[in-house]
This record gives C-alpha cells, structure tokens and sequence, in this order.
C-alpha cells in the first residue's frame, strides 16, 4: 500500500494558462512532481512563479488546463495544502502574538467557532520550537525583524501538518543563518515524504538546495531532478543572454560543503 501511495504524483498540471486582462501569464504549463521532493521554482521577474504556486492552490483562475493534487482536484485535497505567501504581502501591523499566528495553522482541523485545544497549543509550540522562536511566543508579530517573520509563518504552516507546502520567497530578507536553518528544516519534511515547492532566486544555490527544479518564463522552459535540468542552456533559455555556470553541480555541491542529494 505505501508503495501505491508514493506512486501517485504530488501534482501534475496540464495545459495550464493564466491571463490577466486577456494577456497572458503563463502559457501552456505541462508537467509532473513526484512526492516528497524539494522543487524550486526559478525564473526571472516576471515571469509567472507565484502565479503558478496560486493557479495550482486555486487562488486565481486558469484560462485552459487542470491542476490534480494527489491524483484528486484541489477542492478535495485542502487539508492537506499548506501556503506560506511573500512577507510584503502579509499585514504585519496586525495585532497577533507569535502564538496566535502559528495556531490559525490549526484552524483547518479545528472546523468553525471551535477553540484551540491544549492537543493544538502543543503542536503550535512545537513547531516554534523547530523554526526556534518558542522563546517569542508572545511576542506582537509587527516587532518581529524579518527572519523572525519568515520563521513564524514557517511554524503555522508546519502546525497545518500538510503534505504538500507552497514557498513564495521564503528566504527573502532572511541572514544566512536563518536561511541554513530553513533550508534544513525542509530537508527534514522531504525525507517525512512531504513534497515542498519553493519560489527560488538565488541561482548559485540551486544545486544544493532543490531535488527537483522548474525553470519557467511565461512558458515551461524546463523541469525535472536538478542534476540534469540545472544546465548552461536551460538557463540561458530562462533568463536569455549569457548566463555562466561557475561550475558544475557535483563540483559545487562539494566546494560548499552541503551534502549531494539522493533521489528519494
């Protein structure tokens, strides 16, 4: 049984378009992510990424095509999504704790009008404990720096306890420190069998980071595992010009100490 289960893809998109006022955003968008990977979306600005990661979730409307999560249509797999969105787009003069943040994570199992449980308070704060912001727990979201931010968002949609988890930018305005332990932390859910999707613009990390990765452009230049579709040529096909690859992905996997990912 839990080898049928891991059969049924993540996702898979088909024959995708997303216009808005007639012009379209991305344009025939076709493929296939297996579960419990690492995907990074990568593109220039512009060019679709989180308007991808919301066509999929249903939160914009697609003009052609199908989106099936776990071989289901999305409206029947809600549960199991989870959406961590970019920081500029989150109200963070709100008046919420750190606490109360991470507990609308658990909103979905709770169902309408129902308090959270100590059950629910326990799974917030252990999720606190592993983007390590259990010593903020009180503390008002708007006096949080960035990384702060970026950590408790993380938490509340670990508290969804998803199984597949859409990234717009996480690593946006984050020091490297925050970014390592993140990075880490989405390791950890890949190898739970947890599928991860990560808007991505840091190039030169690519090879350590993503399993998988969707070079996008309005159209889908490429995807698949890094190692073969993280090339000098789909880059350039990407981000046009010329684009120089310091060095292959082997090579800078090892220069920067972060361990070669086997495939799952």
């Amino acid at each position: 049984m839990e080898k049928e289960i891991s059969l049924v893809p993540a996702l898979e998109v088909h024959d995708v378009t997303v216009a808005f006022d007639r012009k379209p955003v991305l344009w025939n968008i076709d493929l296939t992510l297996p579960q419990g990977k690492l995907v990074g979306i990568i593109g220039p600005n512009g060019a679709g990424k989180s308007t991808l990661i919301k066509a999929v979730m249903g939160l914009l409307p697609l003009s052609s095509g199908y989106v099936k999560l776990f071989d289901k249509p999305i409206d029947d797999v809600r549960k199991r999504i989870s959406y961590v969105p970019q920081r500029e787009s989150v109200d963070w003069d709100f008046p919420a704790s750190v606490l109360d943040i991470v507990l609308m994570g658990r909103y979905g199992k709770l169902g309408l009008f129902k308090r959270p449980r100590k059950a629910d308070i326990d799974v917030a704060m252990d999720c606190l404990r592993k983007v390590g912001m259990e010593s903020f727990v009180n503390r008002q979201i708007s006096q949080l720096s960035g990384g702060q931010q970026q950590r408790t968002f993380l938490a509340r949609a670990l508290a969804q306890q998803a199984d597949i988890y859409f990234m717009d930018e996480p690593f946006a305005g984050v020091d490297a420190a925050t970014e390592k332990a993140i990075i880490n932390l989405l390791r950890s859910m890949t190898d739970q069998k947890k599928t991860v999707i990560v808007v991505h613009h840091d190039l030169q990390s690519v090879p350590q980071y993503f399993d998988y990765v969707i070079m996008l452009n309005t159209r889908l230049v490429a995807y698949g595992p890094t190692e073969s579709v993280f090339t000098q040529e789909n880059l350039t096909g990407t981000y046009g010009g010329k684009l120089t690859l310091l060095t292959d992905v082997g090579d800078l996997i090892r220069r920067e100490g972060f361990p070669n990912r086997e495939a799952k």
